[in-house]
């Protein structure tokens, strides 16, 4: 793939993502996607992919601003550093309890691009700094 198709590609991920068309977001990834989240465990597959979208869609609302993407030469891996804004709706195993408390939250991932598709999303952000937030 070439850094223009990948720059593309991670564009229509997040497009996706800020629509809310997590349907947009699975058309981006290979069948065997490996998903690593933030402080959490590893997942495998398009499936376990689409559970946590799931998952994250019933706790949290979020849009992200301020995306910048970078793409290696070759086009198979990229990153991207944005802003997320959200409102926690719904209390989520282990975390604060949720009343709709808004957070704003610098963020990073990286990704892996193989066969004209994401195949690797490694995601970071400060948990401690969301957990402040949302706290209050």
């Amino acid at each position: 793939m070439s850094r223009s198709e990948t720059q593309a590609l991670i564009e229509r991920y997040y497009n996706a993502f800020n629509q809310g068309d997590s349907e947009g977001m699975l058309a981006c990834l290979t069948q065997d996607v490996i998903h690593d989240v933030n402080q959490g465990a590893r997942r495998e597959g398009i499936a376990q992919f689409k559970a946590f979208n799931a998952r994250m869609e019933h706790h949290y609302k979020e849009q992200l601003e301020d995306i910048s993407v970078m793409v290696n030469d070759d086009g198979t891996r990229a990153a991207a550093e944005f802003n997320v804004n959200g409102t926690y709706l719904n209390t989520d195993s282990g975390l604060p309890d949720a009343n709709g408390q808004t957070y704003r939250l610098p963020a990073g991932t990286f990704f892996a691009i193989r066969d004209g598709k994401i195949a690797r999303v490694t995601t970071y952000y400060n948990l401690t700094d969301w957990i402040t937030q949302v706290a209050g």
